[in-house]
C-alpha cells in the first residue's frame, strides 16, 4: 500500500482573500504537520477559465506562493509546486481524456453550473470540459488520498 499523502492546488486567477485562507488554507497548515503534504500553484486549471488574460495567471501565482508563506505553509513540512512544470500531470491528463466519454463529462454537475455563472466568459471548450479529468490526473500522480 502506498504512504498516505495530501495533494491539493489553488488557481492563481487573482489577489487571495479571507476565504482562501479560512476555506483551505487554515488546514493545510494543519495537515503539514501531520500528513506528507504537497501544495500546487494549479497554473493549468486557471487557464480553463483565463485563458484570455494568461499574463493573469502568471503574475498571480508568485503572488499566491507568498501568501501561502505567510499563511504558516511551510516548506520544510510541505511540498509547493506550479502544476505546469510537472509534465506528468498533462501526460496522465491525456491519457485519461483518451478512454473517459464526453457524456461523463457533462455530466458533472459543476459543468453546467459554472457555465451560467460564468457568462462573461466563453467555456464551450475542452479545457473547462476536461478539467475533472486533469484533478483526477493531479491526485492520481501521486497515488494521493
Amino acid at each position: 500500500m502506498y504512504e498516505e499523502r495530501v495533494v491539493s492546488g489553488m488557481r492563481p486567477t487573482g489577489a487571495m482573500h479571507l476565504g482562501h485562507f479560512h476555506g483551505a488554507l487554515k488546514n493545510w497548515v494543519k495537515l503539514q504537520s501531520e500528513y506528507p503534504c504537497l501544495y500546487f500553484v494549479a497554473d493549468w486549471h486557471a487557464l480553463t477559465t483565463h485563458y484570455e488574460t494568461p499574463e493573469v495567471i502568471e503574475e498571480s501565482a508568485w503572488d499566491m506562493v507568498i501568501d501561502w508563506l505567510a499563511a504558516g505553509i511551510d516548506p520544510a513540512q510541505a511540498t509547493l509546486f506550479i502544476q505546469s512544470r510537472i509534465p506528468e500531470h498533462a501526460e496522465l491528463h491525456t491519457l485519461l481524456s483518451m478512454i473517459t466519454p464526453l457524456s461523463w463529462l457533462e455530466r458533472v454537475p459543476s459543468y453546467k453550473d459554472q457555465q451560467e455563472k460564468l457568462i462573461d466568459r466563453d467555456l464551450s471548450t475542452y479545457g473547462f470540459l476536461g478539467y475533472p479529468l486533469l484533478q483526477a490526473a493531479d491526485v492520481l500522480v501521486y497515488r494521493a488520498k
